[in-house]
């Protein structure tokens, strides 16, 4: 049970984690990462489909939200925006426009109209919102319930659940306003959200972001800039905080090793981070216990040019709403959207769709051929494609998404107060801040940045 000791311990290679660590490496720490699977990078990650390298994890970043662009400047990738395509959504029988909006509230009435999401009887609720001028809204309330109170159920099954479904395969009536929207929940409380969405202006920069080359280079390229160790394959089974600072027991029972260090990263999700505090911070265990998890699959296609309708060359991909029962829940259509994955094989084109929802973990117990049959089934039915693909590939992303419950912005509260009564510890990553990229890398610069004060 060989040991050594190291001024910090970061446990978690994924973006967090790895931005964490260097960070720490950078103001001078001698810091060791460990991840527990085969390769660091979490959910971003390349694989070659079809002879081409491409993303199956996370494919794009908010470019509004600096951390992500600011650490790809710092890193020296070439940072890229999506084409002029438009996203579209799945409703009512024909795929529509996405309309301009803040997670589901239009920014532009006509346009919504114009789009034809709505049924009349919908389009004519969300016109004659509902506010007296007197609504006391409670500390958080779901983004769903508090669309569908002022502007109707119709404009959240349509609009505001594929958006958020997107973004964390969750359900619009139980994801947290105050964690994932909180702009919409100041709105609400100042007044009429149709008055104030119609006057924020339209953006004057890039909604998204991107790599030439896909978002899982970044993980690559943090490992290059060098500074810190990296293990993989090693499993932290447990904490011990008796020693001055922390001593972490890694590796298999019969195999095990000791390692010691000054501080100490958690950059793992929920339930494994639950699982290592369990003795040391019991408060903080029982609430990341609770955080709740949706599992999705992400699989992605390449075809021959000729087998794509060329109507979809101006799209950059689909939205399904749940309402409409279908069996994939997005459609990225990466050649039209990225200028970089079209110019891979001008013969070749790559998409990729979604599968799987929060609570929906059965529909992805099928083996990989059965979600490829189903998404191919789907974007015949949906985008009118019939051919064969060259190549499929099936990513599967177990408990990959972290649910905002309401009330999810005090329960992080709580957890970081139960971890800031251990000295040398620090937590980050999506279960806390936002489940984006951006989000994650200004989580765990925070970590880092308050070690490193410490």
């Amino acid at each position: 049970m060989a040991g050594s000791v190291w001024d910090v311990v970061v446990v978690g290679g994924g973006i967090g984690g790895l931005v964490a660590a260097h960070d720490l490496a950078r103001s001078g720490a001698e810091v060791l990462l460990l991840e527990a699977s085969p390769q660091v990078g979490g959910k971003l990650r390349t694989a070659e489909v079809g002879g081409l390298p491409v993303d199956v994890g996370a494919e794009a970043m908010l470019a509004r939200r600096p951390e992500g662009v600011a650490l790809a400047e710092e890193l020296g990738a070439a940072v890229t925006h999506p084409t002029t395509a438009g996203p579209q959504v799945w409703s009512r029988g024909a795929l529509r426009p996405l309309p301009r909006s803040l997670m589901g509230v239009p920014l532009d009435l006509d346009q919504l109209a114009a789009s034809g999401l709505l049924s009349p009887a919908g389009l004519s609720r969300v016109r004659s919102e509902r506010y007296d001028g007197a609504d006391a809204l409670p500390d958080d309330v779901s983004v769903g319930d508090l669309v569908a109170d002022r502007l109707g159920e119709e404009v959240v099954d349509r609009l505001v659940e594929p958006l958020l479904g997107g973004v964390y395969a969750g359900h619009a009536r139980r994801i947290s306003a105050a964690a994932a929207v909180p702009q919409l929940l100041a709105m609400a409380r100042r007044g009429s959200l149709l008055e104030q969405a119609a006057g924020l202006p339209a953006p004057d920069a890039p909604v998204f972001a991107g790599l030439a080359g896909g978002m899982g280079r970044l993980p690559g390229l943090l490992v290059a800039a060098g500074g810190f160790e990296v293990r993989t394959g090693a499993t932290v089974r447990e904490l011990d905080a008796s020693w001055k600072g922390w001593e972490l027991t890694v590796g298999p029972t019969t195999d095990a090793e000791r390692i010691r260090a000054d501080a100490l990263v958690l950059a793992t999700p929920a339930r494994p981070t639950a699982r290592l505090l369990d003795d040391v911070a019991p408060d903080a265990a029982r609430e990341l216990a609770a955080v709740e998890h949706a599992s999705v699959a992400v699989v992605t296609h390449v075809f021959r040019g000729e087998d794509v309708p060329d109507h979809l060359f101006e799209k950059s991909g689909l939205l399904v709403p749940p309402v409409e029962d279908r069996g994939i829940k997005a459609a990225t259509f990466s050649f039209a959207k990225w200028a970089w994955v079209r110019d891979l094989d001008p013969d070749l084109v790559v998409l990729r769709t979604s599968l799987g929802r929060h609570g929906e973990e059965a529909s992805l117990q099928a083996p990989d051929e059965g979600l490829v049959r189903v998404s191919l089934g789907e974007l015949d039915a949906l985008a009118g494609i019939t051919g064969r693909p060259v190549d499929s590939h099936v990513q599967r992303w177990g408990g990959g998404l972290p649910q905002y419950a309401v009330g999810h912005v005090a329960r992080v509260e709580r957890i970081r107060s139960a971890v800031a009564t251990l000295p040398g510890l620090e937590v980050c990553g999506a279960a806390y801040d936002g489940v984006g990229v951006p989000a994650v890398i200004g989580s765990a610069r925070r970590a880092a940045a308050a070690l490193v004060r410490a």
